[in-house]
């Protein structure tokens, strides 16, 4: 578990099975996820209960919990781990719109740069964002990814094509 004093990133626990439900299936998301149909609860409950270790996995969510009121309103993830060239991809969620815009999302990506560095012993992160998600670029810049790239009509949004972006932080 990480803490600061706002946030606690923890690991998954059976308990999320609901809330990851609803957040996988929520179609407002599936363009950054890159998601194209449902999941069941069996498949999140297998992805829950599968064993959380990053090395084995490569791969690891890690529930964004507000301290003071101990709500779930978010997930942070590690994907494409690659433990030889110490490098991962994040990605992050703050679901609860309501807890958008707060900061929440910088202090857990601060964290996750922390453990990265301190921990995986990690050299790189990286990111993919769509050109059009102002927010999250200016999220990501703002913890220190910088653009590296463009990868140009790379995703159908909506029936239009949308530019990727993708960012890197050494560590």
């Amino acid at each position: 578990m990480l803490r600061t004093e706002e946030l606690i990133l923890r690991a998954m626990e059976p308990s999320d099975l609901e809330l990851l439900y609803s957040w996988e299936n929520d179609t407002k998301n599936w363009s950054v996820s890159n998601t194209l149909s449902p999941f069941s609860k069996v498949t999140l409950a297998n992805f829950i209960n599968s064993p959380q270790d990053i090395y084995a996995s490569k791969q690891q969510r890690l529930m964004i919990d507000l301290v003071t009121v101990g709500e779930t309103i978010g997930c942070i993830d590690f994907f494409d781990f690659d433990p030889k060239h110490k490098r991962a991809g994040v990605g992050i969620l703050i679901a609860v719109e309501q807890e958008r815009g707060k900061g929440y999302a910088k202090i857990a990506l601060n964290e996750l740069v922390d453990y990265s560095r301190e921990v995986l012993d990690l050299n790189q992160l990286y990111c993919n964002i769509l050109a059009d998600n102002q927010k999250s670029i200016h999220l990501f810049e703002s913890v220190g990814f910088t653009k590296v790239g463009t990868k140009k009509d790379w995703c159908m949004i909506n029936g239009a094509w949308v530019d990727e972006l993708m960012f890197q932080l050494f560590l």
